[in-house]
Order: C-alpha cells, then structure tokens, then sequence
C-alpha cells in the first residue's frame, strides 16, 4: 500500500528536514561563488526520505535572490511536485528535480545551473569528450547530452533520467538549456557542477588549439575506480 501524499512534513522527519534546509542554504552560496549562475537561475534540492515510504525534497523557491536565501525561504516538497511546506512556489525546475529523485533510488542531491561554458557545449548538443584524467576521475567518462525539453513538467526529468541511467556520469548537458547534477547527496551534486563547467571550460580551450586527445578507455576505467574507491581520507 503507497504512503498518502504527506499535507505537512512527518514530525519524525523534522530535524532531518530542518538539517537539509541548511545544507541547502548553505550551498546555494556556491553557485555563485563559483561563477555557475546569474541572477535567479539554477537551483540545488537534497532528498530526506525514511524508511516507511516518505520521501521528500528540499529545494529554493523560485524566482528568489541568492542573496535572499536562507534557510527558512527553502520549500518542501514531495516527489509529484507538490509544495509540503514553505510560504513561496517551488523553483520552476521542482518537477524535473522530482522526477529524477523519483526514478533513481541511490541519487540524494541534484543540481541545476547555466554555467557558461558547459551551457555552451549544451548549445551545441555536443557532449564533452573525456580527454581529462579529472573527467575520468569524476565523470567516468564523457559528459552526455540530454534531449531538448519544455521547462515546466516532468520532461526534463524524464530526459535526465533516459540519459544518465546506467551511466557513470554525475553530469548531463540538457540540449538548449544547460547542465544537471546528481550526487548522493546535495554537496556531491554541487561539487559536480563545479568540476562539469571546469572541464567544459579547459576542453573548449584546448579544442582552440587542435584536437584534443582522448584518454583510452582502460585507462579512464582505472582513474574512475581510483578515485572513487581510493583517493582521499575514508
């Protein structure tokens, strides 16, 4: 039997959403810093679920300066969309955040931006090829390109899905829109965005100069599996 649509967050997910709402605050500060959005564009969600079949997103409200967000202006929502709790209307991205929340069980945190670079690429529907061991490291190869799609439903979701199912990468550049990230959880799929215009930005360049040399596929199987599995403090 399917949990009912909650009208209010579970008392006993109040301090876990509480928690996300300032991770998520806190993280929007990012996408600026690192030079990932204008104005009011992109947003970051972080999914709070448990194990009795509650599952909700922790998203900004749209339209709403960075400046502005702290957070107490962060909305609730659950996975068709709808607002659970918060006095503002959801990001106009909610439905395509959900839809990937959703669809894919092991992803905790997505990201949106229009970072220019990787929205340059996105422009061109052309996916970035990896020829970056920190494209290997991160991405596990190249960065694809999703299909075109209406902001406003599911259907970007459903693209992001159909694109990164079964794919290594954490990054998928919507054609005509920009870039979307996946993590376990909000700070992986921030991080993800940094690193997603990085590449972007030093494979254009090195396109300017020649081609750029791809690395071969043994090679970015064994960066993908060390950073992943090895690299860092565990």
């Amino acid at each position: 039997m399917s949990t009912p649509r909650p009208t209010e967050v579970p008392a006993h997910l109040r301090e876990a959403v509480d928690a996300a709402k300032e991770r998520v605050a806190a993280l929007h500060a990012e996408l600026p810093r690192w030079e990932l959005v204008v104005w009011t564009a992109g947003n970051v969600s972080e999914r709070v679920r448990d194990d009795q079949g509650h599952d909700l997103l922790v998203i900004k409200p749209s339209g709403v300066s960075y400046d502005d967000i702290t957070p107490d202006a962060m909305v609730v929502c659950d996975l068709d969309g709808n607002l659970v709790e918060g006095e503002r209307a959801p990001s106009s991205d909610t439905a395509a955040h959900a839809y990937v929340y959703a669809h894919m069980p092991e992803v905790g945190g997505v990201v949106h931006t229009h970072s220019t670079y990787a929205t340059a690429w996105a422009a061109r529907g052309e996916e970035i090829p990896c020829v970056l061991t920190m494209m290997a490291d991160e991405f596990g190869g190249p960065i694809p390109v999703g299909p075109f799609a209406i902001i406003g439903d599911d259907s970007i979701g459903r693209g992001i899905v159909e694109t990164l199912r079964g794919s290594r990468s954490k990054a998928v550049l919507m054609k005509n829109h920009g870039p979307f990230t996946i993590g376990k959880d909000a700070k992986s799929a921030v991080k993800a965005a940094v690193l997603c215009e990085e590449v972007a930005r030093a494979v254009h360049i090195s396109r300017q100069l020649g081609e750029p040399v791809p690395i071969e596929q043994q090679y970015v199987d064994s960066l993908y599996d060390r950073y992943q599995n090895v690299y860092g403090q565990r």
